[in-house]
């Protein structure tokens, strides 16, 4: 039952901020994973108090006992086959140059969200200390785990040619090269145990996941009871004005240039129906690359 929702708009974008899984690049299967290490640790809850992955790795993170040996195969089945139907392997060229235009496009919008992205991740530094990233990406977010050496971050992303960019990023801010584990794989599908992590992260992802619905379930059962949900989403202007004109029109040339990005979705009402049992979840006017836009987003933190 949801126990709290806090809904603020900000008309401007303008906000001071506050004071590998590595997988194989030749094909779908991945590196040791690392051993799972479950606790117990006191809920810290601020709103409530694609590739194939070997049985030995899968099972890693799954629960493991000789007779369960069949369901972990299964399992890496599962995840081969919804990131072989959800992101076709493509060819090399392509991730490489969607991966590299990434890298740079997005530096102008990480630059004026910064202060929103500041204020979330205050939530979990040196609470959390695994963090699942749901489309990584390039590592735009790794900065905000900088001076934090015993955080251990596991970056999710289809296109495994983010891995070395996203690396990039993590020893550019003095993440250590072992606190960091890229996984290729999709939201819909994450190969990571129930109740294994403290926090997932999700900043302009779910606009271009296949089934929001089943990549937010799988966010749910990875978390850790008490664990925390930060979104950041641009989202579909109010209907009949003009912005939402706009981006119906150019919808269809997103999807298809952005790697499935949907301009007219509506995410912030699906994070809402999820089930956490609190949310704290705001709007604000920001700006959106790459068509240099001022554009409805969501932010906010959900406890599972």
């Amino acid at each position: 039952m949801l126990k709290l929702v806090r809904l603020h708009y900000s008309p401007s974008f303008q906000l001071q901020p506050l004071a590998s899984l590595k997988t194989n690049q030749k094909s779908r299967s991945a590196a040791a994973i690392p051993s799972k290490q479950l606790s117990l640790a006191p809920s810290f809850c601020s709103c409530c108090g694609r590739r194939h992955f070997i049985e030995a790795a899968t099972a890693a993170f799954l629960p493991s006992s000789p007779s369960k040996s069949n369901a972990s195969t299964s399992h890496s089945d599962h995840y081969l086959d919804l990131l072989n139907r959800i992101h076709p392997p493509r060819p090399d060229w392509y991730e490489e140059f969607y991966a590299s235009v990434m890298d740079t496009s997005m530096k102008p919008y990480e630059a004026k969200i910064a202060g929103y992205k500041s204020q979330l991740f205050e939530k979990i530094k040196g609470k959390a200390k695994r963090v699942l990233e749901i489309g990584i990406g390039t590592g735009p977010n790794l900065e905000y785990y900088a001076g934090d050496n015993e955080v251990q971050v596991f970056g999710l992303d289809p296109n495994k040619k983010m891995e070395k960019y996203a690396r990039a990023a993590a020893t550019a801010v003095g993440l250590p090269s072992k606190n960091f584990h890229f996984i290729e794989a999709v939201a819909e599908a994450i190969p990571i145990d129930d109740s294994s992590v403290d926090a997932v992260v999700g900043t302009l992802v779910l606009c271009s996941v296949q089934d929001v619905n089943m990549a937010l379930t799988e966010v749910k059962r990875v978390l850790k009871p008490g664990g925390l949900f930060l979104f950041i989403e641009h989202v579909a202007a109010e209907d009949g004005t003009s912005l939402r004109l706009w981006q119906t029109l150019v919808d269809p040339l997103q999807q298809a240039v952005a790697d499935g990005c949907h301009l007219t979705r509506e995410t912030g009402k699906y994070i809402s129906s999820s089930g956490f049992s609190s949310l704290e979840l705001s709007m604000a006017s920001l700006y959106n690359a790459p068509f240099s836009l001022i554009t409805p987003h969501v932010y906010g933190v959900a406890c599972n």
